[in-house]
C-alpha cells in the first residue's frame, strides 16, 4: 500500500501518461521523499523498454547540442525521448544552476520529448545519487530513449557506466594533450567516442589518436568502439552518431550483454541502497545511542583505533537489533 494516497493518485496519473504528475514524482524522487521506496515497487514490473545513452565528457565539450541534436533525430525517427541534463547545484537555492537548458527550448511544446534538470547536489561522480530513480520514472513512463548529460567533472564521470546502457565520451580537438593522461577513466566507460566541434585545429589528430589508443587497448570482443568527428552547432555527424547508439543497442542485445549490463548495474544499486540505510541509520544512531557515542569518542580521542571499534559494534548484539529495528521503522 503507498503510503501517500497524492502519491497513489499521481502514479495512476502517469499510467495515463500526466506529464504534471511524472514531474511530481520525480520530485518526491529528487527530495528521497519516505514513499519512494514504494513508489519503486509500483513501477518495477513496468522497466526495461527504454534504452538510456549517457553523455559524459569535460567541460565545453557541447554535451548540451550534442543531446539537443540527438534528441531532434530520434524524433524523426518518431521515437520518445526522456533527457536528464545534470547541472552544478546551486550554492543559493540548492537546485540546479543553469535550470531547463536554453538549447533544447525547441523540444520543450513537443509532447514527445520530456526534460528534466538536475542538480548534482554534492555528488562527485558526474550524477546526482537520485538520478537512478528519476531514469526509472523515464521507463515506466514509456519513453524509448532516455538521455543523460552529465554535469562535465572530467576524468571521474565513471557513474554514468553504472546507469546507462551506452555511454558517449564528447572530447573536442584540444583535449588532444590530455588524452594520455584520461586513458584508463575513457577507456573503462566509452562506448562511442565523439571529437565534436571537429571544425577546429586539431581534430583530425585527436580522431586519429583515439583510434590508435583504441587499437592498442580494445575494450571488449564484441563491439567496435566507433570515433566519430560531429559538429553539433551546424548538425554535421549527429545521424551517424544516432546510428551508432542503434548499432550499440542492437549489439548488446543480440550477445546478451545488455541483460548482464543492467544485472550488473542492479547489484552495484542494491548494495549501494543498503550502504546509505545502514550509513543514515549509524548517523541517527550515534546522536541517540550512548553506547555507540562512546566508541565515537574513544576513537576520536585515540583511546581505541577504529577498526577494533567496530568489531567490538558488531560484536555488540543489542546495539545491531536496535539499529536494524530502527532501519525497519524507516521503511
Amino acid at each position: 500500500m503507498v503510503k501517500s494516497t497524492q502519491t497513489a493518485e499521481l502514479l495512476g496519473k502517469m499510467q495515463d501518461k500526466d506529464r504534471q504528475s511524472l514531474a511530481r514524482l520525480i520530485s518526491l524522487v529528487e527530495r528521497e521523499s519516505p514513499d519512494v521506496p514504494e513508489i519503486m515497487r509500483q513501477i518495477q514490473p513496468r522497466l526495461g523498454h527504454a534504452h538510456c545513452v549517457g553523455v559524459t565528457g569535460p567541460p565545453g565539450a557541447g554535451k548540451s547540442t550534442l543531446v539537443d541534436r540527438m534528441t531532434a533525430v530520434l524524433r524523426q525517427q518518431k521515437f520518445s525521448v526522456g533527457i536528464i541534463a545534470v547541472d552544478p547545484t546551486s550554492p543559493f537555492s540548492g537546485g540546479a544552476v543553469l535550470g531547463d537548458r536554453i538549447r533544447m527550448q525547441q523540444h520543450y511544446l513537443d509532447e514527445g520529448v520530456f526534460i528534466r534538470s538536475m542538480a548534482t547536489r554534492g555528488s562527485h561522480g558526474g550524477l546526482p545519487r537520485t538520478v537512478r530513480g528519476v531514469i526509472k520514472l523515464l521507463d515506466a513512463f514509456g519513453k524509448d530513449f532516455i538521455l543523460v548529460e552529465t554535469v562535465g567533472v572530467g576524468q571521474t564521470e565513471l557513474d554514468i557506466m553504472e546507469a546507462s546502457d551506452t555511454v558517449v565520451v564528447a572530447l573536442v580537438p584540444e583535449a588532444g594533450d590530455t588524452v594520455q593522461t584520461m586513458k584508463a577513466g575513457l577507456m573503462e566507460i566509452a562506448d562511442i567516442f565523439v571529437v565534436n566541434k571537429a571544425d577546429r585545429e586539431g581534430a583530425n589528430y585527436l580522431v586519429a589518436e583515439l583510434m590508435a589508443m583504441l587499437r592498442m587497448y580494445p575494450k571488449q570482443s564484441y563491439w567496435e568502439v566507433p570515433v566519430l568527428a560531429t559538429q553539433a552547432t551546424n548538425n554535421v555527424g549527429i545521424d551517424e552518431l544516432c546510428q551508432k547508439v542503434a548499432g550499440h543497442r542492437q549489439t548488446l542485445q543480440e550477445t546478451g550483454q545488455l541483460t548482464q549490463r543492467r544485472q550488473a548495474q542492479r547489484k552495484r544499486e542494491f548494495f549501494q541502497t543498503v550502504e546509505q540505510k545502514v550509513t543514515s541509520r549509524l548517523i541517527q544512531l550515534i546522536e541517540t545511542d550512548g553506547q555507540l557515542t562512546s566508541y565515537l569518542e574513544r576513537v576520536e580521542k585515540g583511546q581505541i583505533d577504529p577498526y577494533s571499534a567496530s568489531i567490538e559494534i558488531i560484536k555488540n548484539k543489542e546495539l545491531l537489533v536496535n539499529w536494524l529495528q530502527g532501519i525497519e521503522r524507516e521503511g
